[in-house]
């Protein structure tokens, strides 16, 4: 039988990381430690990595090189499902070392990947 795949929801890693709801911390302590060790298997999109960035660093002002430390050990762990994994550790590996916006990191990332040149009039991907 097969076991049940779950879709993680951003709240669930803000609460997880920040401890800050004692509920919900709890509640998504057990969760991540099952997908942890594989126990469970989740996917966690890259929307929903983007926007966990985005509220730690502008609502928490938590360290760019903190963010991408947390996020990529989330990503490592066992029971994660989420195809472009390599690609996300990538890209917040690049978001941490330069001043670079997440979602441009993933575009670059992904693109260089695939041998694709940026096309956008964002100063950080200007072609």
């Amino acid at each position: 039988m097969k076991s049940t795949e779950y879709m993680v929801d951003t709240n669930v890693i803000i609460r997880y990381l920040l401890a800050d709801h004692p509920e919900f911390f709890e509640r998504s302590r057990v969760f991540m430690n099952e997908v942890k060790v594989g126990k469970i298997q989740a996917l966690i999109p890259e929307c929903v990595i983007a926007e966990c960035v985005y509220i730690l660093l502008k609502i928490y002002n938590i360290p760019r090189r903190e963010i991408a430390e947390k996020l990529s050990g989330i990503l490592k762990y066992r029971g994660v499902i989420t195809p472009q994994r390599e690609d996300l550790i990538q890209a917040l590996l690049l978001f941490a070392q330069k001043n670079i916006d997440i979602v441009d990191a993933i575009v670059l990332v992904i693109g260089s990947k695939e041998n694709r040149q940026p096309f956008s009039f964002d100063k950080d991907l200007k072609t």
